[in-house]
């Protein structure tokens, strides 16, 4: 079965609700799925951000069942995620949802399904924590993992919410893009910039460049280069 991925910037566009902007997208993706499996570990609250998730995901057609009702024994976390028919991981702090996988153990059984063709679906966090690894997340680290790497369910990595430098602005802090490319002088992997509104769709060996608002792609050794909406990515895949 191909590896089925839809890595979303973001949760929430400005003037629309929860998923709003996306929703359609992912109901393209899921398909015919019947309940989708909530990772809510991104967020402190995670019964508050489910029943956040639930209603929406209804809206949707969906029934929803969030990873945190297994408790805290990873042989019932890994039950759960073997019986899923597909895997939505919310946003939030990146570093904290990683370090739940870690201590849940759940890394190598998300991947395992994700290689049997169980579609995940991410967002924000969700999005980073598919790559291989997550530093070049715009997160504060408030919480330690055991390692930045990560699922590394594709060979790329992502910075989701990317903005572009202000022409207008007097601070003096780097850019996004800046920190990207400081990343890449001691990191020798290609970062997909992925703007509020943009998400990538990994089908097999495809990626599609989905939403409204493009993405910028920065790798060792070259200038940077701008995708609009609906460019073929499959490159990343290499």
């Amino acid at each position: 079965m191909p590896r089925r991925l839809l890595l979303i910037s973001n949760s929430t566009a400005h003037g629309g609700g929860y998923l709003d902007h996306c929703a359609a997208e992912i109901a393209h993706f899921l398909g015919p799925v019947g309940r989708v499996l909530f990772v809510p570990f991104a967020l402190r609250d995670h019964a508050g951000y489910a029943e956040r998730a639930r209603r929406r995901f209804a809206a949707m057609g969906y029934g929803l069942d969030s990873l945190h009702e297994a408790g805290d024994d990873p042989a019932a976390a890994a039950r759960a995620v073997a019986d899923a028919e597909a895997m939505f991981v919310g946003g939030g702090n990146t570093f904290r949802l990683l370090k739940a996988l870690y201590d849940l153990e759940l890394l190598a059984p998300i991947r395992r399904r994700v290689e049997a063709g169980m579609p995940y679906v991410g967002s924000s966090a969700g999005s980073n924590v598919a790559c291989v690894t997550i530093r070049t997340t715009n997160d504060m680290p408030i919480v330690e993992p055991p390692s930045f790497d990560a699922l590394a369910l594709v060979p790329f990595n992502l910075n989701p919410h990317y903005l572009d430098p202000d022409p207008t602005s007097t601070h003096q802090g780097e850019t996004r893009e800046e920190r990207i490319l400081q990343f890449l002088e001691e990191n020798d992997r290609r970062v997909v910039g992925l703007r509020e509104g943009a998400m990538l769709r990994v089908e097999g060996d495809r990626v599609t460049l989905k939403g409204t608002t493009g993405a910028r792609l920065f790798a060792r050794g070259r200038a940077p280069e701008e995708f609009a909406t609906g460019a073929s990515l499959d490159f990343l895949l290499a």
